[in-house]
């Protein structure tokens, strides 16, 4: 039985897995580019009263693999509260605090290096701050911002695999199961492989164009 052959017999069990990857990957983005600009701005701009606590939670989480703090939300967490949780929303919980913590870095990195001779040139030219921002500031961090950006998106995406070890049936829980009923791991593991690449890779590569064409050396040097 080839890779065909087993994506068409379990096309339904395929499908559905597919259709909970595709739900957390809706809410981790969305979450991450939301949440995670949100407090990015608001990082740069209180650097004191946001961007230090920001820091500060980034750094310890930073030592923490995703693998471990998802297992810590899903038992020690929820044991300490009395509570127990839908494992998706756990996945989707933990996935999304660490979009918004890697996506919330990358704003306020790329606002607290934009160079400050922007802001002269434009009260020379008699621009108000409003105007400054939309005009001028917004569209180029948005051109620095999306290449990297779209990399840790698909790093997210491939982080939902975890969430097969906390017992929710997204596309990899889905093919352990079909492998252990008729053992193919060849052919299973590999289908799911070029699953994966069909979308990484176009977004990998529209992420280095993006950089290739838009990205600049914003230094005042």
């Amino acid at each position: 039985m080839g890779i065909i052959e087993i994506l068409v017999k379990y096309k339904v069990e395929f499908l559905l897995g597919l259709g909970v990857t595709v739900k957390l990957c809706l809410i981790i983005w969305s979450a991450g580019l939301v949440l995670g600009t949100l407090l990015g701005v608001a990082a740069a701009k209180w650097r004191l009263a946001v961007g230090l606590p920001l820091k500060a939670v980034s750094f310890v989480l930073a030592g923490v693999p995703v693998l471990v703090f998802l297992f810590w939300m899903h038992y020690p967490l929820q044991s300490y509260l009395g509570i127990v949780v839908n494992p998706f929303y756990t996945a989707a919980a933990t996935l999304s605090i660490v979009n918004i913590l890697l996506v919330s870095d990358l704003i306020k990195i790329h606002l607290l290096e934009f160079p400050d001779q922007y802001m002269a040139s434009a009260r020379v030219c008699g621009l108000s701050y409003s105007k400054y921002v939309r005009h001028i500031q917004f569209p180029i961090i948005v051109r620095q911002v999306l290449p990297p950006l779209l990399v840790i998106q698909v790093t997210m995406l491939h982080s939902t695999l975890f969430a097969s070890l906390i017992s929710v049936d997204e596309v990899f829980r889905i093919a352990q199961r079909i492998n252990s009923q008729i053992y193919k791991p060849v052919e299973i593991y590999s289908g799911l492989a070029f699953l994966f690449l069909a979308v990484s890779l176009p977004l990998h590569g529209l992420s280095n164009w993006l950089k290739a064409r838009f990205t600049r050396n914003l230094s005042e040097r």
